[in-house]
């Protein structure tokens, strides 16, 4: 078979279930090597499963799946990656080693083989082989760098570089962009046509639907666990792709609700960590929305961190409501009323191994206590009922592991538990990475609705149309300092991108 002559997969009548939850049901998905082909949905569409049963992660399905017409038992990740699959998962930290070196975890599966065959590993040979992926994708970072050490957005591309150390047919790219930064992107996407080119067919899994036509060649679409529609990217609209993906017209995304904002709730001031955030000052009103903008790795998640005490290098004042409070750790962070819902929320978000309940009420286990010590069940599912109908929480029920559930609804168990706790701080960062239009509405209303009730919201995102969207004013960050301070009804997406870049006045 010519290099040049295109392969097709199939997969018919995929089905397939979890305790409690049917996650696919008669899914049918096709694509073929030498494409780039969008597949997406609201959060727990099933898009994510269907692509683990096709790079043998859920090998528990039924129906069938051919490549080149020919019908393929894939059972386990052995088998897709045989096959020629390979897939780059969102869940960065749980795909990496974190203490071997990042040339290590790109030539994993090689010196997992030579193990396997007790030979000996040549470690200047790996390295070097490690080293020149990283380069052909500019990659800034030595292969002898210790995973760890890396940035969200650093062991993302470390990924992308393993897929593509091997040669293989179909790459599967599960919100690939969601913690990097435009040149960044930029620079997947070069990669992306070149594998084009070299006739790999990639499936990419985005929410972010300006990148899909940018990069895809033809989109499915899916909801509840079936699929919706198939069409080439040149011949549907964006606003067709999201009523399919809702299955229902999309009403307005930022709530225009009025609010009153009050005197200054929440104050930092010379906030420094050692080599990441430079004497930062700022402040927010009671009832405010304060946006903190900047690109990838300009200081927004270590500020974020370092307020909530998370950070034991950190110096500098909080005051609240007038007064200095100390915080040294997180744990006095949540005594004072400061919240934060990070990043990362599968490793600092949410208890992935526990139930919704447990994870919504973990914040505030002293609201449901009787008799001293003793946690009230029924309290705590009482309450968790209510702010599972409240978020629009998609599960089964409260004892269903949170593992169990898509990233967005995840997203919002890390939200409602801070909800439940009753916080007067309220610091999100991304809080909408990798959910869907959908869930991105209600988190917004959340959060107008935090404000309104005199709340202080810190509000951290690279997604400068969010920023114009629910903000009363946002801090710009660039190299770990303050480098602007505007109003955003005086502002637009030019200007803050033109500060978020280190662009000066003229």
């Amino acid at each position: 078979m010519k290099q040049s002559e295109q392969i097709e997969l199939e997969m018919n009548h995929i089905s397939i279930a979890f305790p409690g939850v049917q996650a696919l049901a008669g899914v049918d998905f096709r694509t073929a090597t030498g494409s780039s082909h969008a597949l997406i949905g609201a959060n727990g569409a099933g898009k994510s499963t269907l692509m683990k049963v096709l790079s043998g992660a859920y090998g528990h399905y039924t129906g069938e799946i051919r490549i080149g017409g020919r019908e393929v038992n894939i059972r386990s990740p052995k088998d897709a990656k045989d096959l020629g699959i390979q897939i780059v998962y969102q869940e960065v930290d749980t795909a990496l080693i974190p203490y071997l070196t990042v040339g290590e975890n790109i030539m994993l599966d090689d010196m997992v083989a030579g193990m396997g065959k007790k030979q000996l590993i040549r470690w200047r040979g790996l390295h070097r082989s490690a080293q020149d992926i990283l380069n052909k994708i500019n990659v800034r970072v030595s292969s002898k760098t210790t995973v760890s050490e890396l940035s969200l957005a650093e062991k993302q591309m470390v990924l992308i570089a393993r897929a593509i150390s091997k040669s293989c047919r179909f790459l599967i790219l599960d919100e690939p962009t969601a913690p990097l930064s435009r040149s960044e992107t930029d620079q997947l996407f070069r990669i992306v046509r070149e594998l084009k080119r070299d006739n790999v067919g990639v499936i990419f899994i985005s929410h972010r639907l300006p990148e899909l036509y940018e990069i895809c060649d033809e989109i499915t679409v899916m909801r509840d666990g079936k699929f919706v529609a198939k069409a080439n990217m040149a011949d549907i609209a964006q606003h067709e792709v999201v009523e399919h993906m809702l299955g229902r017209k999309l009403e307005q995304q930022f709530p225009r609700e009025e609010r009153v904002i009050g005197e200054i709730g929440f104050e930092a001031r010379r906030f420094t960590v050692p080599g990441k955030i430079d004497h930062i000052d700022l402040y927010v009103r009671k009832g405010e929305i304060v946006g903190l903008a900047g690109l990838v790795g300009a200081g927004k998640t270590e500020l974020c961190k370092a307020l909530f005490g998370a950070s034991e290098s950190a110096s500098g004042e909080r005051l609240l409501h007038g007064a200095d409070i100390r915080v040294r750790t997180p744990y006095d962070a949540v005594r004072q009323g400061i919240a934060l819902v990070p990043e990362e929320r599968r490793k600092e978000g949410v208890l992935v191994g526990e139930s919704v309940v447990a994870n919504l009420t973990a914040a505030s286990l002293a609201q449901f206590c009787t008799w001293g010590q003793i946690v009230s069940g029924k309290r705590e599912r009482t309450a968790a009922a209510q702010m599972i109908g409240d978020l629009g929480i998609k599960t089964p029920h409260g004892q269903t592991v949170v593992r169990n559930l898509s990233g967005g609804n995840q997203q919002k168990v890390a939200i409602g538990k801070w909800l439940i706790a009753d916080a007067e701080v309220y610091i999100f960062d991304e809080p909408t990475k990798g959910v869907d239009v959908g869930a991105k509405k209600d988190i917004f209303t959340l959060i107008a609705e935090l404000a309104k009730r005199g709340k202080c919201v810190i509000y951290a995102t690279c997604e400068l149309s969010e920023l114009m969207g629910i903000t009363d004013r946002t801090y710009v960050l660039y190299d770990g300092k303050i480098v602007k301070e505007l109003e955003t009804k005086n502002t637009n997406e030019e200007e803050l991108l033109f500060y978020s870049t280190g662009g000066m006045p003229a």
